[in-house]
């Protein structure tokens, strides 16, 4: 289901923009990733080249510079980076297939290092991002034909200060990201996570009003996480609308982040209280 604009005043925002509070669905119409009937498997192809490696560590030069000044030069690590056009948070889980020979390259050296490398999100219109997050890899097949298949989980955040070099693949100088504090009581934090969280039930039962399917009891979503982690959490379903992810994943306030997530959700009710108002209406008449 195809929601419209649910943020008129955030351009960012995908107008297919849409919820899934399952899993992340790489194989999505807003990804230029082919769908796949594998039942086992969700393969995200990388063959497409990516023209340009400018990255736009200049579009937020006072944040930029802010960064700078609060981390110590021990911060400053090497990271290989793999641009794609989605956005992975920490905490998440990535499945992806690996082919493209100097991507199999990078994974000859993660399995004989330490299994990291960062994911940051690249389009056509706005080119690389300079925020991104590590992927760590947590489970890997390598197939005769030396393509892999791996599994990675999303870790910390990290902005690129340096491009190293960029053949035969992408590695950076990053330093890492972490949320300052809101400046507001543990908590209001707390309050205002339970609100997101209900808001997620709400759309839920919702969609699956709209959708036909039974309206049951919608568990706990936040699985006893910390504002932090749930933010993160909230951002990784937002599928569809990669670069409304993008601007989560680089805020540096939980706060700020849920307010965000809070009101795209709100929204998102607005919309489908309408569309079930209209379908009560003309039972018939497809949503």
């Amino acid at each position: 289901m195809a929601l419209p604009q649910l943020l008129p005043n955030r351009p960012l925002i995908n107008p297919n923009y849409k919820l899934s509070f399952s899993k992340i669905n790489l194989t999505s119409p807003a990804l230029p990733f082919p769908r796949h009937s594998h039942s086992h498997h969700i393969h995200t192809h990388v063959r497409h080249r990516y023209p340009s490696f400018t990255l736009n560590c200049s579009s937020n030069e006072n944040s930029s510079n802010t960064n700078k000044q609060n981390q110590n030069q021990n911060d400053v690590v090497e990271l290989p980076l793999f641009p794609l056009p989605l956005v992975l948070f920490p905490g998440a889980i990535l499945p992806l297939q690996i082919f493209e020979y100097r991507y199999r390259i990078m994974m000859h050296t993660l399995l004989q290092t330490d299994l990291r490398f960062g994911v940051i999100y690249t389009d056509a219109s706005t080119g690389t991002a300079d925020v991104g997050c590590v992927g760590e890899v947590v489970k890997h097949e390598r197939l005769v034909d030396d393509r892999f298949f791996i599994i990675c989980k999303g870790q910390e955040r990290f902005r690129v200060t340096k491009i190293v070099r960029t053949k035969p693949y992408l590695v950076a100088e990053v330093v890492w990201l972490e949320d300052r504090p809101s400046g507001i009581g543990e908590d209001d934090l707390e309050g205002l996570a339970n609100e997101v969280e209900n808001h997620m039930k709400d759309v839920i039962r919702l969609s699956n009003r709209l959708n036909g399917k039974p309206e049951k009891e919608t568990g706990d979503l936040r699985r006893n996480l910390f504002p932090t982690p749930f933010s993160f959490f909230v951002g990784s379903t937002f599928e569809g609308a990669p670069r409304e992810q993008q601007a989560l994943l680089e805020l540096e306030d939980t706060m700020v982040r849920l307010k965000r997530e809070k009101e795209t959700l709100r929204n998102t009710l607005n919309y489908l209280s309408a569309a079930s108002a209209v379908k009560d209406v003309f039972p018939s008449s497809s949503t």
